[in-house]
């Protein structure tokens, strides 16, 4: 039996309007097609959506938009991510208000790192704190401090962690604390880093949280599922699709607008980002495109979408 939190989530975007407000319909829509086409989950307000450029009232409500639309039928994911214990606690509070049940917390960052400890500790007064579910995301490249197997089997024993998104890359780390937690019911052990998420379901990974699922949702499921069922041809043929999908991302300057521009192709969202970012140019947009449809023509050649 599947865990709580498990198969594909994707870190969804925040579509904005021209004034760097939430775009409340179209966040609405991309939300509901996520879920209608069968992604297990949403993690809302992390690194994809932007949520340390939007303003504290627009990430709040990035939040609350997420969790009343889609948050009674399928898990949501909330990023909490911040620079100090209080303010992390803070943002778990306000989400606790919208009806929020899951915050996704990195190491604070914007501060020089002295130990693994000071992680330790966060999460140790978050759970005194707070009543939610409590996710370890370990993203060093934006945190710079990468947590380490051993800190990520600690923290896992602190009451009401459910689970760790890992996004450091250090699939050797990775294995670690999988070994430990493959089977236990209580506690998600999720790839971040899509280009080894085959292997690591293929070894019992519950998941795994790629940014540009929602254009491709048939195909991210299905690998997914031929991973679970241990079918490791089929998995690594549908990998190899997948790993297409990822050089999308690096077609402009900035993988969020790459991101941003393909989902918007989808027709519910906005390309825009929030400045100073960088955005896509008419040349970028043109092999963005090409990229999809060529994944696209793949995956039906797959025989996963008509």
């Amino acid at each position: 039996m599947a865990k709580y939190y498990h198969g594909v989530i994707p870190p969804i975007i925040t579509p904005v309007d021209e004034k760097e407000n939430v775009d409340e319909k179209g966040f609405r829509e991309l939300l509901n097609h996520c879920v209608d086409r069968g992604l297990h989950g949403i993690f809302v307000a992390g690194s994809n959506g932007e949520t340390m450029a939007l303003t504290q009232e627009q990430r709040d409500n990035a939040i609350r938009i997420a969790v009343d639309e889609v948050g009674s039928k399928v898990p949501v994911m909330s990023g909490v991510m911040d620079t100090s214990t209080r303010r992390v606690i803070e943002n778990i509070k306000k989400m606790e208000d919208f009806g929020g049940k899951c915050a996704v917390i990195t190491p604070i960052f914007y501060a020089r790192h002295t130990s693994q400890d000071e992680t330790v500790r966060l999460f140790e007064e978050a759970s005194r704190q707070t009543s939610c579910d409590l996710m370890i995301y370990n993203i060093p490249m934006f945190t710079g401090l990468k947590l380490t197997a051993d800190t990520v089997l600690k923290l896992a024993k602190i009451d009401k962690v459910v689970g760790v998104k890992d996004s450091s890359g250090d699939f050797g780390e990775f294995q670690k604390v999988l070994r430990v937690y493959a089977d236990n019911p209580k506690f998600s052990v999720l790839q971040g880093s899509t280009a080894v998420s085959a292997g690591s379901m293929l070894e019992g990974a519950d998941g795994y949280v790629p940014s540009i699922a929602p254009l491709f949702p048939e195909l991210f499921t299905k690998m997914y599922d031929y991973a679970v069922a241990g079918n490791i041809g089929k998995t690594l043929e549908l990998n190899a699709i997948v790993a297409e999908t990822q050089k999308i991302l690096g077609l402009c300057k900035n993988a969020t607008a790459s991101n941003k521009f393909a989902l918007s192709l989808l027709g519910f969202t906005h390309k825009r980002v929030i400045a100073p970012q960088d955005g896509t140019t008419e040349a970028d947009e043109r092999a963005i495109t090409s990229k999809v449809d060529e994944v696209n023509g793949l995956i039906r050649k797959a025989g996963l979408i008509q």
